[in-house]
């Protein structure tokens, strides 16, 4: 079912570089910007709650009915700009300034280069690759297939692929925009 539709081979860059020394070489350097953003966060989480008790205690001691209006919000009740939710990120999803690219990684370091294919059909990715081997003593046969289904709108034309020499093939495609801006839904109360 996955050969029909518009195919699309991509060729593998084969590159001298380990995975391991470009995507860890400064992984101390960002373990420590995210421990400075959440401390942070911390921080701003203690402030927030050290306002909301005092402005809490401050309401009971005033009136009862102001109380019960005050603490109908809650903690958190209303939306605050630059939350640590605006910062989530996908792992499959990379920042390159303005435009969000798709990287995935697989790894075929049981495969020569020339045993793995990465092409598109329609709107999936296909990573295909084969080993086969036989002598008098022995047969080794290995097969590796990973489907990936693309977002809406990725252009097949713009997929690079590269494959390193530990065995870690790369593939990397540019998200496409989103279209128009956001829309509530509305919901209906019964």
């Amino acid at each position: 079912m996955a050969d029909q539709g518009v195919k699309r081979n991509i060729p593998i860059k084969l590159g001298d570089f380990s995975v391991i020394d470009t995507e860890f070489s400064n992984i101390r350097e960002r373990f420590d910007a995210e421990m400075r953003k959440m401390e942070d966060e911390m921080t701003r989480f203690r402030s927030e709650l050290m306002n909301r008790e005092s402005n809490f205690f401050k309401t009971t001691t005033s009136s009862s009915s102001n109380s019960v209006s005050s603490s109908t919000g809650g903690l958190g009740a209303e939306k605050q700009p630059g939350t640590w939710l605006d910062n989530i990120n996908s792992p499959l999803i990379q920042d390159e300034g303005d435009n969000k690219m798709l990287k995935l990684r697989f790894d075929v370091s049981q495969y020569q280069p020339e045993e793995i294919v990465v092409k598109t059909v329609d709107n999936k990715l296909l990573v295909h690759a084969k080993h086969q081997e036989q002598s008098e003593s022995k047969s080794v046969y290995r097969e590796y297939n990973r489907e990936f289904l693309l977002p809406k709108g990725t252009n097949p034309e713009s997929i690079k692929s590269s494959l390193s020499k530990d065995g870690v093939l790369t593939v990397e495609a540019p998200l496409p925009a989103l279209e128009g801006p956001d829309h509530l839904v509305p919901i209906s109360h019964q």
